[in-house]
């Protein structure tokens, strides 16, 4: 009897059948436990988390090393501007398609166009590029349903097949009703996914706020102390300068005292001596 093949998982090297492997990556049950796909806090994009402490991607995490902390972009508003105002995304996809223009879904100035082969992927809307992942999420979310909807009602629809036989119009009404709450499903997903993403931009912007308030009042702080400690030293300053000069008018008063002083003693003795002179005359 032949045993079914078996492949490794590109994580911890283990070998397990292929269906049991993640599409795309090729990871077991443990390892997709372990290392999920997350999305970076600061670029936004997906990648494999290597522990539950790292929230940033590689790439974000050597221009945080050579760059500092990064701020808002002035397009999209996504915490990944290392360089300048705008994040590399937005300068690269600039250059390449030109000026921003607005996004049909979140309404910001961050939709670059791609013409028809980047609209083709989201039905022709002009996404912006948070709201094209989640449109395209929305939309293999759909096929997905569809499939296991068709799936699981097909049996159905052929055991009851035998016993009775839709007219056209009973097979029109009923591919309606089916496009119909798939269109409102996909419409309900596209607009919770916008508020997601909406919800963690405002997330962003508020902690983004909150940095650079608690910054102000360290600076603020900072400023408060210095200044207190240059009033003090000016007040410790003048007061040496007082008490110097006080002193030196002591000294020079006890100077003068001690001149006038002299002068009487020797006023008087020319006195005394003009006295005497004059009783030795003849």
């Amino acid at each position: 009897m032949a045993t079914s093949a078996l492949y490794a998982c590109t994580k911890c090297n283990q070998r397990y059948p292929f269906e049991e492997l993640s599409q795309g990556q090729q990871l077991c049950k443990e390892c997709r436990i372990a290392h999920p796909i997350v999305k970076c806090t600061y670029c936004r994009s997906e990648f494999q988390q290597e522990s539950k402490t790292n929230t940033i991607c590689k790439k974000c995490a050597q221009n945080v090393k050579q760059f500092g902390t990064p701020k808002p972009c002035q397009y999209c508003n996504i915490i990944a501007a290392f360089i300048g105002t705008k994040c590399q995304r937005c300068t690269n996809s600039e250059k390449k398609y030109g000026p921003p223009q607005t996004c049909e879904q979140c309404k910001q100035q961050c939709a670059f166009d791609r013409k028809e082969e980047g609209r083709r992927k989201v039905d022709g809307k002009l996404l912006c590029w948070l709201c094209t992942l989640s449109y395209r999420r929305v939309l293999q979310k759909t096929k997905e349903q569809r499939k296991g909807f068709g799936s699981s009602n097909s049996s159905s629809l052929n055991e009851k097949d035998h016993h009775s036989r839709p007219s056209n119009g009973d097979r029109y009404n009923s591919s309606s009703i089916t496009q119909s709450m798939d269109s409102g499903g996909t419409d309900n997903f596209i607009l919770i996914s916008q508020l997601k993403e909406e919800v963690m931009s405002l997330k962003r912007l508020l902690q983004q706020r909150d940095q650079t308030i608690l910054e102000k009042d360290r600076k603020l702080t900072e400023l408060k102390a210095d200044f207190q400690y240059q009033e003090s030293n000016m007040r410790v300053k003048m007061n040496q300068m007082e008490k110097s000069h006080k002193e030196a008018m002591e000294q020079q008063q006890a100077k003068n005292r001690e001149l006038m002083k002299q002068v009487a003693a020797l006023s008087k003795g020319k006195k005394f001596d003009r006295t005497g002179s004059s009783l030795l005359l003849p």
